[in-house]
């Protein structure tokens, strides 16, 4: 049995489009795998305590090293995660320097998922740069997936960060990423393999 983590992104949930499309992608293609998708707190301050204790409670995610799917802010968590414990990573339009793009969001929130009202502050924007990690160990173990029509994130952001990773960059689409499920087989076996 293998164990894939997948963190969504902000204002996200496990119902999100992505996570369930990889949910039944998974099931369907490869019943050996587990698929791991933690519902992330709204609030930045408990998110890595979060992650941690889950990994912690869940050893069998760093069995032959951690296979993380992130998407958004997901692919920025993912990529702390994967500097801090080795393993393989693809990440969906990944936030590069959130601390930034976050501070036009400070003031209060409701997650469309989960209805659950949440305020983010300034000093969420320092609990998030302390996640960053400033330069990968090992960058062929990411897998970047980028559309250049991002209407929340500037692709080219990615782009130079996972410069030295295998990237694909599509014409068009938009943060969701279109066309998203053509794309899990590619995920599964770089995951996998």
């Amino acid at each position: 049995m293998q164990h894939i983590l997948y963190l969504h992104g902000f204002l996200s949930s496990p119902k999100s489009i992505k996570a369930q499309a990889t949910k039944a992608y998974f099931e369907k293609h490869h019943s050996d795998v587990t698929l791991h998708i933690p519902e992330l707190s709204n609030f930045p301050s408990q998110v890595e305590s979060q992650l941690l204790a889950l990994i912690e409670s869940t050893p069998v995610l760093l069995e032959g090293g951690l296979k993380l799917i992130g998407s958004s802010m997901g692919g920025y968590l993912s990529t702390f995660l994967l500097e801090k414990f080795g393993g393989k990573a693809v990440l969906i339009n990944p936030a590069v320097r959130p601390y930034e793009l976050l501070q036009s969001f400070i003031g209060e929130h409701e997650n469309p998922y989960s209805k659950e009202k949440f305020e983010i502050v300034a000093s969420d924007m320092d609990v998030i740069k302390a996640l960053e990690a400033s330069s990968l160990s090992a960058p062929e173990r990411y897998k970047v997936l980028l559309q250049t029509e991002d209407e929340t994130l500037d692709y080219r952001l990615a782009e130079e960060k996972y410069a030295q990773s295998q990237l694909v960059i599509e014409q068009g689409g938009d943060h969701s990423f279109v066309g998203y499920e053509n794309h899990l087989p590619a995920i599964a076996q770089f995951l996998l393999n």
